[in-house]
This record gives C-alpha cells, sequence and structure tokens, in this order.
C-alpha cells in the first residue's frame, strides 16, 4: 500500500503531503518538493544545506533558563 505520489491540499491539513527540505539526493516518496532552494536559502535559524555539520551535542542537553 502507501502513497505514490505526494497530495497538494489544504495546507496544515491530512490532506497535504509533508514538504523535504533536505538534500534533493535522499528525498523520500510522498514528499512534495520545498517553496525554496534549502540548498541557498536560509531557514529561521540561520542556516541552509550547505552548512558543515556540527558535532555539538550541548544544544540537546539545554533546559529552560540555561
Amino acid at each position: 500500500m502507501g502513497m505514490k505520489t505526494p497530495k497538494d491540499g489544504a495546507p496544515g491539513t491530512t490532506d497535504q503531503s509533508p514538504r523535504w527540505e533536505g538534500p534533493k539526493g535522499n528525498t523520500p516518496r510522498g514528499y512534495l518538493k520545498a517553496k525554496d532552494d534549502p540548498d541557498r536559502n536560509r531557514d529561521a535559524k540561520g542556516e541552509n544545506n550547505r552548512d558543515p555539520e556540527t558535532k555539538n551535542l550541548g544544544d540537546a542537553l539545554k533546559q529552560k533558563g540555561d
């Protein structure tokens, strides 16, 4: 079974498939294309897919008030 093609329904409902913001080479089936170019355009945090990955786990352990 499963979904073969993405659905472009109303945003925020189960009628719309999620958008893939990751690398283009490994897009899973059933995802819509990104509205922008995630390799060049920056997201809300100021990152894009071209930025080197950081191996800093410090953010994972932060708590509110740190």
